[in-house]
């Protein structure tokens, strides 16, 4: 199959070895011990405060929870079967939400459905034609505009066709005129900013944020219940369970915020501790003689999506983190960009599980007689960025 290769790839002078695809969420629901591939590899200086003295600042949210089995959003197929492929998964393949059946009634766009604010912006547009409309009067621009309390009649179809942006006032007054309310307003001003975004940093970023924000509009409404959020620890409650595994680690929160390269804080460090020890994921009677107790997550198929679609982005972010703030020494980023068939597609998203299944196998085995040096992050990410022709 030939292929283009359209991304640089840094290398060590000491190491000429091909790259391997990388920068990833995980699967989230095989990798129950993934986290805790320890191996060795100089650590970078640490300045006072904790944060490696090489470090490239890079903003990072906080609040980064979720859990590390291989939680797949199609997770209730077997991992073993070639999945249904993400670009017939209507709300990650593309911007735009699942299409509805013609016999189905017309439901209102719903702002959670969208990673595109303009389409979004076009879709509650055209829906309000379809049902606001009277024999009289069609409902237009204008009256949008009336809503949102602007003079331009027609602003609503410069933004939706990406001649105008929005200001931090203007995405005000479009939540007025889209009913939305506090929360909602909260997470379309996200939208927005991720929309707007030009640096992939700060894209990131936006994206980050608006996973958190879902994950808990979610919870407050009730579509993801207390149980599932209090059980579900966040990245650092996977890293610190993986450390059980790591040479000469004493579970002392100071200790731990010290080993830790993201980002944090020493509160959440002892926090997200004192959680895994209170739920049973850590055991032992010393800060020397941690071991491993419960499964971070028991029944990952009960997860719903937007926990899952956080755990990935604060997993793809850390990948972020470390591209500024690591040596190419100390990590292995790569990447490539090819067409492919469907079949084909389908095969190497099935190869890549295997591999990533196999070397959880052979790493946990290699850990049930010695101890790793550090634990390592590994996300792989297949993905479209195009849709098909059509032709």
């Amino acid at each position: 199959m030939a292929y283009t290769d359209t991304t640089p790839v840094e290398e060590s002078s000491t190491d000429s070895r091909e790259p391997v695809e990388s920068i990833e969420a995980m699967d989230v629901a095989e990798n129950v011990s993934a986290a805790s591939l320890g191996m060795a590899s100089p650590q970078a200086p640490r300045t006072g405060n904790g944060i490696s003295s090489n470090e490239v600042p890079v903003e990072v949210m906080t609040s980064l929870e979720m859990d590390h089995p291989t939680l797949t959003e199609d997770r209730r197929l077997s991992p073993d079967t070639s999945p249904t492929p993400l670009s017939m998964r209507a709300s990650h393949s593309s911007s735009r939400p699942p299409t509805v059946a013609a016999d189905s009634p017309l439901q209102a766009p719903r702002l959670a459905d969208y990673t595109d604010f303009r389409q979004y912006l076009k879709d509650v547009y055209e829906f309000r034609r379809e049902t606001e409309s009277t024999g009289l009067r069609a409902y237009s621009y204008s009256a949008f505009s009336a809503a949102a309390d602007i003079r331009s009649p027609n602003y609503l179809k410069l933004i939706i066709e990406g001649r105008r942006n929005l200001s931090d006032d203007m995405i005000s007054r479009f939540a007025r005129a889209l009913r939305l309310n506090k929360m909602e307003t909260e997470e379309f001003r996200v939208l927005v900013h991720y929309g707007q975004a030009t640096e992939p940093i700060q894209r990131n970023q936006f994206l980050k944020e608006l996973a958190d924000l879902r994950a808990e509009r979610a919870f407050a409404s009730g579509a993801i219940s207390e149980q599932a959020w209090e059980k579900i620890p966040g990245w650092m409650g996977w890293v610190i369970f993986a450390m059980t595994d790591q040479a000469g680690v004493q579970f002392d929160p100071e200790e731990l915020y010290r080993l830790i390269r993201a980002k944090t804080s020493p509160d959440d460090v002892k926090g997200a501790l004192r959680k895994l020890m209170q739920e049973g994921h850590l055991v032992g009677d010393s800060p020397t003689q941690m071991t491993k107790g419960r499964d971070l997550i028991e029944s990952p198929q009960d997860l719903p999506v937007a926990m899952i679609r956080k755990l990935q982005a604060e997993l793809i972010y850390l990948g972020i983190e470390s591209l500024f703030r690591d040596s190419p020494k100390e990590r292995e980023f790569g990447a490539m960009t090819m067409a492919m068939t469907q079949e084909e597609f389908d095969h190497v998203r099935f190869e890549l599980r295997q591999l990533r299944k196999r070397l959880q196998k052979d790493l946990m085995v290699r850990r049930q007689s010695s101890k790793g040096d550090r634990v390592y992050q590994l996300n792989i990410q297949l993905f479209p960025v195009t849709d098909q022709s059509g032709h």
